[in-house]
């Protein structure tokens, strides 16, 4: 289990590289559905962090369905048991609810723990992320950046404009 200690680098992101890389994502993603011209029956976003970069795929992809699947597995840098908090809807109403035709989106695979959860439940979905980690990228099917397993990746909803202390000084 991961906790605050074994992460030593830190990667801030901002909001609009944040965006060109769900939009890398959504170009990775397109034409690849399973459905008549290669489209999606809808999106799962793992929230919270999948939820930014599902609305932009959403919109790039031109997928109107959009579910959440709550799992939880952080707090903060300690991760913790993976537990469903809510499961989607329609996902499981749609056919034999296996997930078949609908991408899973997260913004960061680290461990693979919430992937392998949701793969538990939906096998046949597919299952992409902006960025992974070695540990979680068996779990991906699509990403579009790998970092290290020790970097903590700062998310632009977590940050603040403030004083950055120089690498060479930290």
């Amino acid at each position: 289990m991961a906790n605050a200690d074994s992460y030593t680098k830190d990667f801030p992101i901002s909001w609009e590289e944040l965006h060109r890389n769900a939009k890398a994502l959504a170009w990775k993603l397109l034409d690849k559905g399973p459905l008549e011209g290669g489209k999606w029956k809808g999106i799962v976003a793992i929230t919270r962090g999948g939820m930014v970069p599902a609305c932009i795929i959403a919109r790039e992809l031109e997928i109107l369905t959009l579910e959440t699947f709550c799992i939880t597995s952080y707090e903060h840098k300690d991760q913790s048991e993976t537990k469903i908090l809510k499961k989607p809807e329609t996902v499981a109403k749609d056919g034999k609810g296996d997930g078949e035709g609908w991408l899973v989106i997260d913004d960061l695979v680290d461990t693979g723990k919430t992937f392998e959860l949701a793969r538990d439940i939906y096998p046949k979905a597919h299952y992409a992320c902006i960025y992974t980690k070695p540990k979680g990228e068996k779990q991906t099917d699509t990403f579009v950046t790998a970092f290290s397993q020790n970097t903590w990746v700062h998310f632009p909803w977590d940050l603040e404009n403030q004083y950055a202390t120089p690498l060479a000084l930290k």
